[in-house]
């Protein structure tokens, strides 16, 4: 019999608890909850789950204060569930580690598929596959060699860089200064229109068609994710 996966959601809706449980359950997750940042925290450290379900408006204080701390001894994928819209609350939530960010109400189709890809991220990280693969995309970080379709695409090394790292993180939303502290360095976090300017090149090298993208996507205002096929 197959393990189920362990999901906490941290959050103090019991409407959004009573919503969640049988999808989650349907689909092979053992569901545990927790309503405030200090008992979330808590459990995270004790129960160490397999994904963390994330509100942000909790009681006791705002529940980035739970990816904060989680992230001081965990690498377990979290998903921030939110009705908060500002993209700076995403971008901040981002920085301090979430792997995605899902405005409230959602639909339970596209929750489960960014947890598998939350989750299958974590086993790459592990596995530190040298090959990354996604979709027709084939990116070696080893050789320093990326194909679509078997056919080699003639990057340079810093488009080369800029595509090893989100393929890295495929599935995930990266921010801008995420992007930009890992390929250019802190000193360039800032520099939005130089990474459009890459990223526009990329595209026209990987994509089928560059001006509809399907391989990296925008995040409005926030930064870019690699889609997994």
């Amino acid at each position: 019999m197959t393990s189920k996966i362990r999901v906490l959601v941290i959050d103090d809706e019991a409407a959004i608890l009573r919503f969640l449980k049988p999808a989650l359950e349907a689909n092979n997750y053992d569901m545990a909850s927790a309503g405030t940042v200090g008992e979330g925290t808590k459990r995270i450290a004790a129960e160490t789950p397999d994904i963390v379900l994330l509100d942000l408006g909790l009681p006791d204080g705002d529940g980035k204060d739970v990816i904060r701390r989680a992230r001081e001894f965990s690498d377990l994928p979290i998903i921030v569930l939110s009705a908060r819209e500002r993209e700076a609350e995403k971008i901040e939530a981002l920085d301090l580690g979430a792997d995605d960010y899902i405005n409230k109400p959602f639909n339970v189709g596209e929750l489960l598929a960014r947890m598998r890809a939350a989750l299958r991220h974590r086993m790459q990280r592990k596995a530190e596959v040298p090959v990354l693969k996604v979709g027709q995309l084939e990116v070696d970080s080893v050789r320093h060699r990326a194909t679509r379709a078997g056919a080699e695409l003639k990057l340079t090394p810093k488009e080369f860089e800029l595509l090893a790292f989100l393929a890295k993180h495929a599935g995930r939303v990266l921010t801008h200064k995420q992007i930009l502290t890992a390929v250019w360095g802190p000193a360039h976090t800032e520099d939005t229109q130089y990474l459009r300017v890459y990223v526009g090149q990329l595209r026209q090298k990987i994509e089928e068609h560059s001006d509809d993208p399907k391989i990296v996507l925008t995040e409005p205002g926030i930064g870019y994710r690699i889609a997994e096929a």
